[in-house]
């Protein structure tokens, strides 16, 4: 495995400085596409898609601390090889399991490379990237290089990108996914959650499923997979299994599409850190959320979602009678 660079230096895991993509001729970032939800917006001058972040659409207030106050870490298996019938048992009560190195090096290399390349405009046909609110003043006079660390996510890319797609489809993941879910395990999302330092904005406590058309009871399995290593400090996931046996849980639109911050203060929550290569499985029904990247750190991931081959969809409307009338066109 090759050594990884120090902050502010440039490789193939991605940042601003010399690139040695450059070297190929001239890049062409993508600037993303149309919004068409109420999250995001595009830059006038640009052309690119970014975070709605405080806009008019969610509050604009900072949030309390005390929201995200870890009390334990996550529980691990050691690799995929080793998930045991123990640790399904635990993930199905407690809604969530992490694996402490489910990929190899080259296998986080090549993936890291992959969101790269998609960013930097490699496949012209790939637009689904979106940038920090942060990076709204700044962004017009960013280098290509220097956007790397102003992305917010990316979406539905494992079509674009064979490496991503190696991951989101690997055997031994998808084995622990089908005895988590019950059934043969279909991949309907995928996006990449960057964070990045001193400006990757807090994702509010929130359950998937209240961004997904299924009944509530169905059985939804998210991956969350470090390409970075993520710490409490630079915004590793944080979890609330107790509250995830309550079931579906109203949401508002508050500084996004949120669980009430009043049901989260006072409770002490399970953090998730991982090291590269490391991932997270979690169930739909999980309140979870990361708090804003401080750090000097990035903290990249890729994240899929996978359900059961007969799960049965539902109507938007549905969707909204279970989880909250605000939540039309919202996206994660």
């Amino acid at each position: 495995m090759k050594n990884r660079p120090e902050q502010g230096e440039f490789d193939s895991s991605g940042a601003s400085g010399t690139s040695a993509l450059a070297e190929s001729g001239p890049l062409v970032p993508v600037l993303g596409n149309i919004a068409n939800d109420t999250c995001t917006y595009v830059e006038p001058v640009t052309g690119a898609l970014v975070d709605a972040g405080t806009s008019t659409n969610f509050t604009n207030a900072a949030y309390d601390d005390a929201l995200y106050h870890p009390g334990q870490m996550a529980r691990s298996a050691r690799n995929l090889d080793s998930v045991s019938d123990d640790d399904v048992r635990f993930y199905s009560e407690n809604g969530y399991l992490s694996v402490e190195q489910a990929f190899s090096p080259s296998e986080i290399d090549a993936a890291m490379q992959g969101l790269i390349d998609l960013v930097m405009g490699k496949n012209p046909a790939f637009k689904q990237v979106t940038f920090e609110a942060k990076a709204r003043k700044v962004l017009p006079g960013l280098t290509p290089e220097q956007r790397l660390d102003y992305v917010r996510k990316l979406d539905e890319f494992v079509e674009f990108d064979s490496r991503l797609k190696a991951l989101a489809h690997h055997p031994k993941l998808l084995a622990v996914a089908r005895r988590m879910v019950g059934d043969d395990a279909v991949l309907f999302s995928d996006m990449a959650m960057i964070k990045p330092p001193k400006v990757g904005r807090e994702k509010p406590w929130h359950q998937d499923m209240a961004y997904y058309k299924f009944e509530p009871e169905t059985k939804v399995v998210g991956v969350w997979v470090a390409l970075d290593e993520a710490t409490v400090e630079n915004g590793c996931m944080q979890l609330l299994p107790d509250l995830k046996k309550r079931g579906a849980i109203i949401h508002f639109k508050r500084r996004d599409w949120q669980i009430c911050d009043a049901e989260i203060m006072g409770r002490r929550s399970v953090a998730a850190p991982l090291k590269p290569g490391g991932l997270l499985f979690f169930d739909g029904l999980l309140p979870h959320g990361t708090p804003e990247n401080r750090s000097q750190q990035r903290r990249r991931a890729v994240q899929f979602h996978y359900v059961s081959a007969s799960a049965k969809k539902v109507t938007d409307e549905d969707r909204l009678r279970v989880f909250g009338n605000e939540g039309k066109n919202v996206t994660c």
